[in-house]
């Protein structure tokens, strides 16, 4: 018996990283999951995204291990795409009882260098198009009067980050929209709560772009020669989480009896620590 069985669960963003990781993690406990993903390239980002085959593999995973799960081709993006994918989850299962909102894009930029077509990739994946499936998924968790919404953040939404404005912006827009979700049904039977993890050891950090962002010396530098210059950046000495460190937080929040809502969790290798 898992802790989630028969509940049914969105994830976005799910066919790799972090988002691939708390989708084993819930379907692990008995969720059916539907696992969601752009799984194409938005041409603003300059680091690969996801693909169909990532989205695939999740999903056989999920199923290799015993679990349940359907894959979703979507584009938080679009309030129409997100608004048919509650539907039909809902049409085939019945129910949709858990929401991660875990799609995020990013990329370096000082404020003056963002272009339009970037701000708004960054602005409406990473905080519309979490208000999108927030606002899809609520009308049927107050019917049933239950749901758990939990929402990715980062610690760029906590403090400003230079060259990161825009990613800053929609991680912070995240948390004060995520709350105020919580405070509206605080006695509707749902909890909507936030995941604000330090660096993540996923393709968000681990692409060519980013890594030379942090080793300019170096033509083409490594995971392993970015390794210690994340590491200083960290009281812990640790470069970054492994995904499965950001689930246990997710999964925490999911399968809490419903005390916890409106509360921002960090799992931040201590980078926190001396900000009030």
């Amino acid at each position: 018996m898992g802790q989630l069985d028969g509940r049914v669960a969105l994830v976005t963003g799910g066919a790799r990283g972090q988002g691939r990781s708390h989708a084993l993690a819930l379907a692990a406990e008995g969720a059916h999951v539907v696992v969601c993903d752009i799984a194409d390239q938005i041409p603003s980002v300059p680091y690969p995204l996801a693909t169909r085959e990532d989205l695939e593999t999740t999903v056989s995973l999920i199923r290799d291990r015993g679990g349940a799960a359907t894959p979703a081709v979507v584009d938080v993006r679009s309030s129409e795409a997100v608004a048919r994918l509650v539907e039909d989850t809902v049409a085939q299962h019945g129910r949709v009882d858990i929401l991660v909102a875990n799609a995020a894009v990013t990329g370096f930029a000082r404020v003056t260098d963002i272009d339009d077509a970037t701000w708004h990739d960054v602005i409406d994946t990473n905080l519309t198009g979490a208000f999108y499936c927030i606002r899809a998924v609520l009308p049927h968790m107050l019917r049933q009067r239950y749901g758990r919404i939990v929402a990715i953040s980062s610690g760029a939404g906590r403090a400003g980050m230079a060259e990161l404005g825009h990613y800053a912006a929609s991680k912070w827009g995240l948390i004060g929209l995520v709350k105020t979700v919580a405070l509206e049904v605080a006695t509707e039977g749902i909890t909507a709560n936030i995941v604000c993890p330090t660096t993540v050891a996923t393709p968000m950090v681990h692409n060519p772009a980013t890594l030379a962002r942090f080793c300019p010396d170096i033509e083409t530098p490594t995971v392993e020669d970015a390794r210690p210059r994340f590491a200083a950046l960290t009281p812990m000495r640790r470069a970054w989480l492994e995904p499965e460190e950001v689930t246990r937080a997710v999964m925490y929040l999911v399968t809490d009896p419903g005390c916890t809502s409106g509360s921002v969790i960090e799992v931040n290798l201590a980078t926190s620590a001396s900000r009030t």
